[in-house]
């Protein structure tokens, strides 16, 4: 088992990571009969491709010796109605540095192997960005 959810009421769940004991909460957003106080579930998916580009790239990096430590990312969802879904996700990737023509497109490449990637539904609209400084 990966994870426990319980549903709290008011729209809000509690997940909680079995191996770990870690837990996170979610509500429904404003636009769709909530309270909007945490991550909603289509969030959640949004940033996980964030996420998972970033481990993935952070694994290879380590591998080539470099440092990605302070790489951020900003995650913009749109959602689409009937039926309401997610239809397209933006990610902004932002490197502390430069590391190299060679490397850059290495660490890009990377990111989209990244496994949240290639499980979203191909109707979603992807838009990566990567900015090194």
């Amino acid at each position: 088992m990966t994870s426990k959810v319980k549903y709290l009421g008011d729209l809000r769940t509690e997940s909680e990571h079995i191996q770990s004991g870690s837990k996170m909460i979610t509500d429904a957003p404003v636009d769709n009969h909530g309270k909007g106080e945490a991550f909603s579930p289509t969030d959640t998916v949004a940033t996980a491709l964030a996420t998972c580009m970033i481990t993935v790239m952070g694994i290879k990096a380590a591998g080539m010796d470099l440092d990605i430590k302070g790489t951020t990312a900003q995650v913009t969802k749109t959602m689409a109605s009937d039926p309401r879904r997610i239809s397209k996700i933006e990610v902004v990737v932002d490197f502390p540095a430069s590391y190299g023509d060679k490397e850059n497109k290495i660490l890009e490449n990377t990111a989209r192997t990244c496994p949240v990637l290639h499980s979203l539904h191909p109707e979603i609209e992807k838009l990566i960005t990567f900015n090194y400084s």
